[in-house]
């Protein structure tokens, strides 16, 4: 059986306060308290800027033995800047995103075991940025080898036609996870051809990101569940039941967008998982005979 860690996107939201938060709690005390409620959380500071040692040593300060921190990897680096269109003069070219990267590899390693997987999350590509798959998966796997192949890695991508065989043997050669994602305008997992075997490489990586706009539409704050996700929660625990047997650890986060509180969903998830008697999935994700060791651009 794997582990299973399980946790949130972000651990910062204000609106939790009072809710998942002790009322009136500063801030810097979140992380503290947080990690005395899950096991893992997933990072999202680092997209908007590299952490500087000082950051990164708090975050080891205040969590216990045993936690596990993901992170994405900064935005200049998978999107080329802060712009609203990505820039393909910079999207993974070693001359534009090389010392950026130095720094936030270097920044994470002062996690030590507490640092987990960290996570390229690329944008939606129009044609303008690339024009097919292919430079992007040439551009990418030159990029991956640069890694230091002792941390763990994650590839999340939004243009749903790429989600096809010659992304997943990439991965899978790289030793790279591919995020397995509930967003509106990409498939889920058990909608994709069966033959596609989407696991990569020993540990499967779930994020649950929801509709930003729909969620936005209905509340300001993330302080309680405003959208019933129970059917896609039943739908994502019977696939990591699935997935249990074929990887050694599993990590899934919720983001507030999913559902309205990402404490609760991720909860919820956790407790469908260990539901004593839950049906096995009608279409598991089985590997291949050989199995190998226009959507809006935003970031939720």
């Amino acid at each position: 059986m794997s582990e299973f860690l399980y946790g949130t996107s972000s651990w910062s939201e204000k609106s939790w306060d009072g809710v998942f938060y002790p009322a009136g709690m500063q801030p810097g005390e979140y992380l503290t308290h947080y990690a005395t409620q899950f096991r893992t959380v997933e990072a999202d500071v680092t997209y908007y800027r590299v952490p500087d040692q000082r950051l990164v040593e708090g975050w080891k300060r205040k969590t216990p033995e045993g936690f596990v921190l993901a992170a994405k990897f900064p935005q200049t680096i998978v999107h080329g800047g802060a712009e609203a269109r990505p820039d393909p003069a910079k999207v993974l070219v070693p001359d534009a995103v090389g010392a950026d990267t130095v720094r936030f590899i270097e920044a994470m390693r002062l996690l030590g075991p507490k640092c987990g997987p960290l996570v390229l999350q690329f944008p939606y590509f129009n044609m303008s940025v690339f024009p097919s798959v292919g430079p992007f998966l040439q551009r990418l796997d030159a990029f991956l080898g640069t890694l230091p192949p002792d941390l763990r890695y994650v590839v999340e991508i939004r243009n749903r036609p790429w989600l096809a065989t010659p992304l997943l043997d990439l991965l899978r050669r790289r030793r790279v996870a591919l995020a397995l994602v509930d967003l509106a305008y990409m498939p889920h997992p058990l909608d994709l051809p069966p033959t596609l075997d989407l696991i990569t490489t020993d540990f499967a990586y779930v994020r649950l990101i929801g509709d930003r706009k729909a969620i936005d539409e209905r509340t300001k704050t993330f302080d309680k569940i405003v959208v019933d996700q129970r059917p896609k929660l039943a739908r994502w625990a019977d696939l990591l039941r699935a997935l249990f047997p074929r990887v050694g650890s599993v990590y899934a986060y919720a983001n507030n967008h999913f559902a309205g509180h990402g404490p609760a969903t991720i909860r919820e998830l956790a407790d469908l998982v260990a539901a004593p008697g839950a049906n096995a999935p009608a279409s598991p994700p089985a590997p291949p005979a050989a199995d190998p060791p226009a959507p809006r651009e935003g970031r939720p």
